[in-house]
């Protein structure tokens, strides 16, 4: 194959990607509707390191019966190993809505929570694909993940193409490597800040952060107040661990420091002077608002503090957004979110996320897994997943649904975010030593390393990696 032809064709999806989320976001101003990331490996032991948040209750909402369930049940007996989601809301949705599917078609479905983290997650796959393992059926597969796993995955084209069709063009082009639909699209994400409303009335602040400056300010000043009540309480809690969360949270960091992206058009530009500031004010939220466990932290430890009561500010994906109002949470009612602060004359950046669903090459039983693919990515397991766990759907009727609209409101200022690609077009299958050489990077800012050298190291990593 062509390698410029291939590049050519990486750029193309990120970029019909990046046009299809400003696209959504732009609609919310109008009657348009509304339009997440992260967690798995030795899935059971990482599933249990993180408790359930404090007001987290079980689906009450009784998920939708699978439409083409007759057909489905041709494969009736069928035996199928599915990569889920490992924690919280995305989790139980997969448990409940898995239970319709068996009880519907008769196919048998074993759930396996992927690792909590997305880097380990890809390391599983390639392992499995590597050995040519039958014990992986249906998978979740972020975003830029289809091009570099697409030699491992079944062709849908033939079956799921029609029902293609009816989901984002962009994402589904994204999704379709050498003309060969290798996954469907489930949902999609970006960053938000979320923040507590009670807290900010209460300490005299009319809306939240719009900078970085502003948003330290308002932290350090209601954490102050709150540890007289509370001594645990954090101004500010996101995610610090060394792992592709990272690479999300400190992209959005720099792009909203002016620093850009930190590949741009093939030529490496990670190290510069607002990146690096971008970095040293993050290594001073360390131990200040944000406590020294943050360099820990994944998606479900931020989301745990902020649900408990514990945190006034949260970077997190849309899903907490649903998470954070279930029945029985401290924070019902008592939040909002938007786009995350940026420095003055910048704009919020938000980095984009979202998971497909794939069947595996090596799959013994391919055709009762793509039922499930088709069951679980439907317009209607698309809006019970929007109204029960606040996931962005991908099928444009789903969202302009007046339910699933009412269901993600912080979607009405998502129209200012500037959206942020991983340099996937730029990396293509070397993407997740990229990432890697990047999150290690800032993570050693995290820890102290001076901005500059540390990411003088990312240059020279990301260097080789571009080879």
């Amino acid at each position: 194959m062509d390698p410029t032809r291939q590049h050519d064709r990486r750029a193309w999806r990120t970029a019909a990607l990046f046009l299809f989320v400003v696209g959504l976001c732009a609609c919310r101003g109008d009657k348009s509707p509304p339009a997440r990331e992260n967690r798995p490996g030795a899935a059971a032991t990482t599933a249990a390191a993180v408790s359930e948040a404090p007001g987290e209750k079980a689906i009450k909402a009784q998920p939708p019966a699978v439409p083409n369930a007759a057909e489905a049940k041709r494969y009736a007996g069928s035996k199928l190993k599915y990569y889920s989601e490992p924690v919280g809301v995305g989790a139980e949705l997969d448990r409940v809505m898995i239970q319709q599917f068996q009880k519907d078609t008769g196919i048998e479905v074993t759930i396996i929570p992927r690792p909590k983290d997305a880097t380990e997650t890809y390391s599983v796959y390639q392992r499995l694909f590597q050995a040519q393992s039958g014990d992986i059926d249906v998978m979740m597969l972020d975003v830029i993940w289809p091009g570099a796993f697409a030699p491992n995955l079944v062709d849908l084209s033939e079956k799921l193409g029609e029902a293609a069709k009816q989901h984002i063009e962009s994402i589904v082009q994204n999704n379709t490597v050498d003309g060969k639909l290798v996954a469907m699209p489930w949902f999609t994400d970006f960053g938000l800040l979320y923040y507590r409303t009670d807290l900010l009335e209460k300490y005299g602040y009319q809306k939240p952060p719009e900078t970085w400056d502003e948003l330290e300010q308002m932290a350090k000043k209601i954490q102050d107040g709150e540890r007289a009540a509370s001594p645990n309480f954090l101004g500010f809690v996101w995610q610090g661990k060394a792992y592709e969360g990272l690479t999300c949270n400190a992209l959005e960091w720099i792009a909203s420091h002016g620093g850009g992206a930190i590949i741009q058009e093939g030529k490496i530009t990670v190290n510069n002077p607002e990146a690096q500031k971008a970095l040293a004010r993050a290594r001073g939220w360390v131990g200040s608002i944000s406590s020294a466990g943050v360099t820990s932290y994944e998606e479900e430890d931020a989301r745990n503090a902020f649900q408990g009561g514990n945190a006034a500010f949260m970077r997190n994906w849309p899903y907490a957004y649903a998470a954070g109002n279930a029945e029985r949470s401290p924070i019902k009612g008592k939040f909002a979110a938007g786009p995350l602060p940026h420095e003055p004359g910048q704009k919020s950046a938000g980095t984009i996320g979202g998971w497909q669903l794939a069947v595996s090459k090596f799959s013994p039983n391919k055709d009762a897994a793509i039922e499930l693919v088709r069951y679980m990515t439907s317009p209607e397991a698309q809006r019970f997943r929007a109204t029960s766990g606040s996931f962005l759907p991908t099928i444009r009727s789903v969202q302009q649904d007046p339910e699933v609209v009412k269901s993600l409101p912080f979607l009405a200022s998502a129209k200012d975010i500037a959206l942020v690609p991983r340099p996937s077009n730029s990396t293509g299958a070397r993407y997740n030593e990229a990432s890697i050489a990047f999150f290690q990077g800032v993570s050693q800012v995290l820890q102290g390393k001076d901005p500059k050298e540390a990411l003088g190291q990312v240059e020279q990593r990301l260097t080789r990696a571009l080879r």
